[in-house]
């Protein structure tokens, strides 16, 4: 029999925590705290995301129903409403979004073979944002329109694994070409932008830093054709060239050429106009790359669906992005613990099989086996005739 630790420490185990005291440190995180330490504060929010509790009430409740479990989860202190309310109220949220950054990292190297299905040896990005709707009553700060609150998640996706490399909590005011000010372009990556992000002023940014990027371009896009490539037309191309800008405010911020791609995508019956400064892949595998951009909304729909950052434990700013910090670093502790451990799972199967599973005594590999029982055929002999 199994007589080691719970499923919960088994994960925590496979945290840096020497990485996380530091950065505590760095931001007196712990400072003239007697109990409920960082490292507290993080294991209960992480528990919080992994099983979906719904309020600091909730995660009360649980956990103090299993009091005699908490210090084998690692937690040392009394977990109540008042002390989680201020820990969220008062503490640093760029402690846990510094970690994050740490476990980002690890997450890029473990990832860093991953298949793209595209025939490129490249980093590949996707930037875009989601909308997060609050209540305007009860996060003030959040103003979004004259009765409407809410924040952005701007984030740039490595399409190698979904990580996460670089996350922006802004107001709903903000719109999502100005991020592109925040990116420190990685030279030979390759950044799949939606045309909310067409700025050519900051597109010559990511071309002079070496960096590719691939766009649509928008119905009332000016340009003057300077070559024309051969194109397979089988294979839904319609035309690929080299072009430049004409509007004079765009010619003057984008004075290089740039490549124009006409594809025609028969499931949706469109067609869709590319515009990158890659002249040197073929003409196809730049619009497989922009098919790849919908990951970024299907990470979008996937920590909305089954993390915590639609409904928050505090209405401050800090409690929000502290949240939000903690749910981004348990969705990267779940990507990691799956490539150390080689689980053939999807994240969303082993996400619920922790849920019910945390504090099991099992290894934590066993848990996702797909265990086949079988029962044994025993000689049951027949009923003795009592009457005759």
């Amino acid at each position: 029999m199994y007589t080691g630790t719970t499923i919960f420490s088994q994960l925590m185990h496979h945290l840096p925590w020497h990485r996380f005291h530091r950065i505590v440190k760095h931001y007196r995180g712990d400072y003239k705290v007697k109990s409920f330490r960082c490292t507290d504060h993080f294991r209960v929010m992480a528990f919080a995301q992994l099983t979906y509790r719904e309020s600091l009430r909730d995660i009360e409740a649980c956990l103090r129903a299993l009091q005699s479990k908490l210090f084998h989860m690692g937690i040392h202190s009394t977990v109540s409403r008042n002390n989680l309310a201020n820990a969220n109220e008062k503490r640093d949220w760029r402690i846990y979004a510094e970690f994050a950054q740490v476990l980002i990292a690890e997450a890029r190297r473990l990832y860093a073979d991953q298949d793209l299905g595209v025939d490129l040896d490249a980093t590949v990005y996707a930037l875009d944002s989601t909308t997060i709707d609050l209540c305007l009553s009860l996060f003030p700060w959040a103003r979004f329109r004259k009765a409407k609150g809410a924040i952005k998640l701007h984030t740039l996706l490595n399409l190698r694994g979904a990580i996460p490399e670089f996350i922006l909590i802004s107001d709903g005011k903000l719109h999502d070409v100005n991020v592109l000010d925040d990116l420190i372009p990685n030279p030979g990556a390759y950044y799949i932008l939606d045309r909310g992000y067409l700025d050519f002023q900051r597109l010559y940014h990511l071309h002079t830093a070496r960096a590719f990027f691939v766009t649509r371009a928008k119905s009332n896009f000016k340009f003057r054709r300077r070559y024309s490539h051969p194109v397979d037309r089988t294979r839904g191309l319609i035309c690929d060239q080299t072009v430049l800008l004409t509007t004079f405010y765009p010619a003057k911020t984008y004075p290089e050429p740039l490549r124009r791609i006409k594809f025609y995508d028969v499931q949706t019956d469109l067609q869709l106009v590319f515009l990158t400064n890659d002249f040197t892949s073929p003409a196809l595998t730049i619009t497989q790359l922009f098919k790849l951009r919908w990951q970024i909304e299907l990470f979008f729909k996937w920590i909305k669906q089954h993390l915590r950052i639609k409904a928050f434990y505090g209405n401050s700013a800090n409690a929000v992005k502290t949240q939000i910090w903690i749910a981004i670093a348990t969705y990267l502790l779940i990507a990691i613990v799956n490539k150390r451990l080689d689980i053939q799972l999807p994240l969303y199967t082993i996400l619920q099989v922790l849920s019910v599973s945390l504090f099991e005594k099992i290894p934590i590999s066993r848990a996702f086996q797909d265990s086949k029982y079988t029962s044994e055929e025993t000689n049951i002999h027949k009923q003795l005739i009592l009457f005759d």
